[in-house]
């Protein structure tokens, strides 16, 4: 069996495909570079009609008919030139769900989307977010859809989430599927996202395509930027744009700290396969994003058409798109290549002054790119950084909006405010994160507290939160006891302000400003040498105190949020924010793990409506593994799943990131149930490569690291794209104690003396030291 999922495959009851980047020599001889592109006029399948009568290609069906001995074919026409890596075939027993779009010119476009026949009911979210993502591009860039027929196929083996295959595109089960009994909010959300990221790719990708691997970021930066902007105007602009942030900061920033730092435009590869990176996808979005910033809405709308105007049709470059950008608007962006070119993510410094008698406020901008693997001396780079001045008893905006444009290694720039305080205002400092960098600055807890408060830029207003908790966090951590550290009167006091806030009406803001920083973004803050499981008892520690002070106001909020029985489970923005919000308060509510914390998470599990409440009380009640309730949850949760892959999937990885000392035996067992397999990606993803992002996985005796060792040698048998990104475990080891770093420089050693694919090879030779490289 092809166990690599990557060519032509079965899944299931299919046949499916996929190309990118490298499959189609692995299915036919072909010249596969994305610069090759073709017309595929003519693809026509044939097969046996009772086990496969359904027969999907590119482009539009053109014939379709009977054969001898119960076969059928089906014939194919794609009429736009293509790399190969967008060819697409699927072949099997499925069901699907149909509908229709309008676009603007008055085509009517046939839209299906297919699934195992069981799946069918889970279609409909799928089938409304295709939908939005086509009127949206409509809408905002003026992108209309060009062919008849738009297909979705659902397939439970997949390496990656989607695949944007012209007409066909191809999709992971986990990001199509969803009913409220068998998806998260969350699930919700992403599902639209990705489903509006493939359709993008008909322009950003598809029409316009990469001339070679390296250019990757060209359409996987610019189209992660079209679906934030696209699920930011389906939901909460504020919301999305936090949440996109964590993502970079758990993800992309360990990255480009780490031995595997390369720019957005990487300049050599192994195996191209693992191109597919946090820093071309996600820091690709944020310097598309500094496009915008720079040049405004419409400039940046001018820039694309201009873009398209030039390249529809052809296989072009980063410096295609930088140049179109610039020439519609008539900017100098020479410059803004430098972000294409150095890794790394750059330091901002900044410091003020402030005369009261002419009201100017003096602000001192420094920025600093860090040395990272091959690269030294680096150049400054194009820094749009958007301020706000508030006055610091009012809270008052005394300056709206302004964005500063850093271009040298150290620059001054004086802001005017027409109506002076006496006091020095508290600058707002780059405001909607508007560039991915490290911002230094030196506030004091009360202008972080008044920032929390009335910032008019609510990504300031969490930012402000993340500051106060992470000094708290890492106070714990370098303290002389962690379990008798007290976090600051301040801090817990804006927590309080930000629990009992009943004028913001979008709870998911207060969800995320009163969740602390995750310990991925920790670790990249924390001064080295760390020790991760003093790092996760210290945030424990803040958590715990946190949950025990403000318990009676958790308790209140979260005894408002809860529905009244016999209320409809809705799915919708204000309802989500609901469920978010209150699944924040049960884990402060449960943070003594004791038996009144059991029996309130067992009664969130037992009376929810929809998944999103069920897996907070069951993951909740997972750190409490012996408890009757846990006991009761886990039994009934794998059998309300009923065999819903997605489900059980949800059943493992709970379980999998306990907080539990004893979590690596027990991801052990349940990798011994019958229901876990290493071939398929998503369930081996739920046991194994979550508890590699755990703190247990830095276990002191070592024991996670052998665990790694073993499970990457054996997947990579099976699939190197997957046992590749395994490998990733290790990348943040020089930011460990001593001991840990010599414990997995000896674990890298032993990788790379068994034989492994070319990808994993690639990864382990990245990490390990300059004095071990293979």
């Amino acid at each position: 069996k092809n166990t690599q999922l990557s060519g032509l495959y079965y899944s299931g009851s299919m046949y499916c495909t996929q190309m990118e980047a490298e499959g189609f020599r692995r299915f036919t001889y072909f010249l596969d570079r994305p610069d090759v592109m073709s017309k595929f006029t003519e693809v026509r399948l044939e097969a046996d009609e009772a086990t496969c009568p359904v027969l999907l290609s590119n482009g539009n069906r053109i014939e379709a008919g009977k054969l001898d001995g119960g076969r059928h074919y089906s014939v194919w026409s794609d009429p736009f030139a293509k790399p190969s890596y967008l060819f697409a075939l699927v072949a099997g027993d499925l069901d699907s769900i149909q509908d229709t779009f309008l676009t603007k010119s008055g085509r009517s476009v046939h839209l299906e989307i297919f699934a195992a026949k069981e799946d069918k009911d889970q279609l409909r979210h799928a089938m409304r977010s295709l939908q939005n993502a086509m009127k949206w591009d409509e809408d905002r860039f003026g992108l209309e859809y060009d062919l008849d027929i738009y297909n979705i196929v659902a397939v439970k083996d997949f390496n990656m989430g989607a695949m944007e295959n012209k007409s066909l595109n191809v999709f992971n089960t986990s990001l199509t599927l969803a009913r409220p009994d068998t998806a998260t909010d969350d699930d919700y959300e992403r599902i639209e996202g990705v489903i509006g990221h493939e359709y993008f790719h008909n322009w950003t990708g598809n029409r316009v395509t990469c001339r070679d691997w390296f250019q990757l970021t060209l359409k996987e930066g610019l189209t992660v930027y079209r679906d934030q902007e696209f699920s930011a105007d389906m939901g909460s602009r504020a919301v999305k744009r936090i949440e996109d942030v964590r993502v970079l900061r758990a993800a992309q920033f360990p990255e480009d700290g780490s031995p595997m730092a390369h720019p957005i435009r990487p300049e050599k590869y192994a195996a191209v396969d693992n191109f597919y990176t946090a820093t071309v996808y996600h820091k690709g979005a944020e310097v598309i994003r500094m496009y915008e910033t720079l040049l405004g809405r419409e400039g940046f709308r001018k820039g694309m058409d201009l873009y398209f105007e030039r390249h529809d049709g052809n296989a072009v470059t980063c410096d295609d798109f930088r140049a179109a950008m610039q020439d519609a608007n008539g900017k100098n962006l020479t410059q803004f290549e430098n972000w294409y070119l150095q890794a790394g993510t750059p330091v901002v410094h900044a410091s003020d002054s402030w005369d009261a008698s002419i009201g100017v406020f003096k602000l001192e901008l420094k920025q600093v790119v860090p040395d990272t693997p091959d690269q030294t001396d680096k150049k400054p780079l194009h820094i749009p950084v958007r301020i706000g001045l508030l006055d610091r008893d009012s809270g008052k905006e005394l300056v709206r909006d302004t964005v500063l444009e850093l271009t040298n290694e150290a620059q001054t720039f004086e802001l005017k405010v027409d109506k002076p305080p006496a006091s020095k205002p508290v600058p707002s400092l780059l405001r909607g994160f508007s560039a991915p960098v490290r911002l230094e600055y030196t506030y004091s807890d009360e202008e972080l507290a008044l920032l929390a408060g009335g910032d008019t830029d609510s990504f300031n207003r969490w930012e402000a939160m993340q500051r106060l908790g992470t000094k708290s966090v890492l106070e714990a951590l370098s303290a002389s006891n962690v379990e008798s550290f007290q976090p600051d009167a301040a801090f817990v006091e804006a927590m309080r302000r930000t629990v009992t806030d009943r004028s913001t009406d979008d709870l998911s803001l207060i969800a995320y400003a009163l969740a602390l920083p995750v310990e991925g973004t920790l670790m990249e803050v924390a001064s080295p040498p760390i020790d991760p499981t003093r790092l996760h008892a210290a945030r424990n520690r803040v958590r715990n105190v946190i949950g025990e002070a403000l318990r009676s106001e958790f308790l209140e909020r979260y005894n408002e949020l809860t529905p009244a029985e016999g209320d409809p489970y809705v799915v919708d923005g204000a309802n989500s924010s609901r469920r978010r919000l209150r699944g924040v308060l049960l884990s402060y509510l449960c943070t003594a793990g004791d038996a009144e914390a059991a029996a309130l998470a067992g009664k969130h599990f037992s009376t929810a409506a929809g998944m999103t409440d069920k897996l907070a009380g069951f993951s909740t009640l997972c750190s409490m593994p012996e408890t009757a309730e846990t006991k009761t949850a886990v039994e009934k949760f794998f059998k309300d799943a009923k065999g819903d892959a997605n489900v059980v999937d949800k059943w493992f990885s709970a379980q999998a990131r306990a907080d539990v000392e004893d979590l690596l035996p027990r991801v052990k067992k349940l990798m011994e149930h019958p229901d876990f397999t290493l071939k398929n990606p998503n369930r081996l993803r739920s046991v194994a490569s979550v508890f590699l992002s755990t703190p247990q996985f830095h276990n002191p005796d070592g024991s996670g690291y052998d665990f790694a060792v073993e499970l990457i040698t054996e997947v990579d048998k099976l699939n190197p794209q997957v046992s590749s990104r395994l490998v990733g475990a290790f990348r943040t080891w020089r930011r460990l104690d001593e001991s840990r770093q010599q414990m997995i420089i000896e674990r890298l050693e032993q990788l790379s003396k068994v034989e492994l694919s070319k990808d994993c090879l690639e990864i382990v030779s990245k990490i390990k030291p300059e004095s071990s490289r293979l």
